[in-house]
């Protein structure tokens, strides 16, 4: 049996390796604001999301993050979490793909999540985008 590729860190060390890998995909501003912004109520939500998602999740070697980004914009464009998918379209873009190919998965996600969904998403896509050109 294989054996996970976080299994056996601690914790810390799973924080630590989230930390990163969430640093390198969404950018040290984007993390510092969010952790900056974290309370009482947040911070363990913070801390979850740092260690599981980022620690645990994208650190895995099964994917690439490019891969990973395709992955996490189609299922943000099929649930409308709009405010989550401007941040991954930027991502996406430190991932490696290009606007074309965002273009791509936007488009695809119209035959799979409707075109009410693309449509939205195409819209956050061009706001995000031209906030990059400006």
């Amino acid at each position: 049996m294989t054996r996970p590729s976080g299994e056996g860190l601690t914790d810390e060390e799973r924080y630590d390796q989230g930390m990163s890998v969430r640093r390198e995909v969404l950018s040290s501003a984007h993390v510092d604001r969010a952790t900056q912004a974290a309370t009482e109520i947040t911070a363990d939500f913070q801390d979850f999301i740092t260690r599981v998602a980022w620690g645990d999740v994208w650190s895995r070697p099964g994917l690439d993050r490019r891969s990973r980004s395709i992955a996490v914009l189609s299922s943000l464009i099929a649930h409308g979490h709009h405010e989550e998918l401007a941040m991954h379209l930027k991502a996406a873009c430190r991932n490696g793909l290009s606007i074309a190919e965002i273009t791509e998965v936007i488009l695809q996600s119209a035959i799979y999540s409707g075109v009410p969904a693309a449509n939205t998403a195409f819209r956050i896509a061009n706001e995000v985008f031209a906030d990059d050109e400006a």
